[in-house]
């Protein structure tokens, strides 16, 4: 199989830790981005910048955009630290209702070399075009957007 395989585009709600640190890597990589965002493009930061190539849903109300990203993607990357909470597990429970391909990746629990193995694996064995990718925001989980960054670069180059 090709383990070079890397998503046509990938997507994210654009809040602050997980979902930025995905479009930052596509950005830097060359991937396509995109995703849904909430009206106003309202991320716990303040807006998010225009240098992220996202559309707003017509609501403010974040749940609104994490289920159009799992909806209109292949299928949704969820990075976290420890059992998903908040938003993470409910962006978990639409792909599980939706019947959307789903791997969650525990960074405490994973080492890096080998969750960013686990990536590649699965982007190829389920040929993700279109990759979500969602988990905590940095206020919850500080520090996971320079790791999310680190393993995401690893497992895409």
């Amino acid at each position: 199989r090709d383990m070079s395989m890397k998503p046509a585009i990938i997507v994210s709600g654009a809040q602050t830790g997980v979902d930025r640190a995905a479009l930052d890597v596509a950005i830097m990589l060359g991937i396509p981005h995109g995703g849904w965002v909430p009206k106003g493009r309202l991320a716990e930061d303040g807006v998010i910048a225009d240098s992220y190539d996202v559309a707003e849903t017509y609501s403010a109300r974040p749940h609104v955009r994490t289920r159009k990203n799992v909806e209109e993607s292949d299928g949704t990357l969820v990075i976290t630290r420890g059992a998903p909470t908040g938003g993470t597990a409910l962006t978990v429970k639409y792909a599980a209702d939706l019947g959307r391909k789903l791997l969650c990746v525990d960074i405490e629990a994973v080492p890096e070399k080998k969750a960013a193995r686990m990536i590649r694996a699965w982007l190829a064995d389920e040929r993700i075009g279109t990759l979500n990718v969602a988990g905590p925001r940095e206020s919850k989980s500080p520090g996971i957007a320079r790791a999310t960054r680190r393993l995401l670069r690893l497992a895409l180059s």
